[in-house]
């Protein structure tokens, strides 16, 4: 089983997935409501992303979409957990993530990771980032 996050957005999902891209790495794919196969639906900007998929190149997905109106409160109950192989990779995820945007929680060293912070980006997605050691456990 696999669980991969889909983003809605406030109609930047375009602008945010090539963020996403710059920093991830990977082939990004877009379909916008006008390239629906039946035209985009009644009342909606042609624009919007009706969906946005961005494969790492180590092999994650990203995916997410415009909300249909364009219009969408804050993220609450959720973060988007990325985990990463060294701790530079992620104080440098880290700080490209949350440019523009919210710090959290700043990075640092804690009993289960070399490096783990909390922050919101400036497109309103909240992210976790976190290096993962097998010799650190949590209790």
């Amino acid at each position: 089983m696999h669980f991969h996050p889909y983003l809605t957005l406030n109609g930047n999902c375009a602008e945010a997935f090539a963020r996403y891209q710059e920093i991830f790495g990977g082939p990004l794919e877009l379909l916008t409501m006008a390239e629906a196969p039946d035209g985009p639906p009644p009342g909606t900007d042609p624009d919007l992303v009706m969906h946005a998929s961005l494969t790492t190149d180590g092999g994650a997905l990203l995916m997410g979409a415009d909300h249909p109106t364009g219009e969408l409160g804050p993220v609450h109950g959720m973060c988007v957990n990325v985990e990463l192989p060294t701790k530079e990779e992620a104080h440098r995820v880290f700080d490209e993530l949350s440019e523009g945007g919210t710090v959290q929680l700043p990075m640092a060293e804690t009993f289960f990771s070399h490096a783990f912070g909390m922050c919101i980006d400036r497109f309103g997605t909240p992210w976790m980032v976190v290096t993962n050691d097998p010799n650190l456990a949590m209790p």
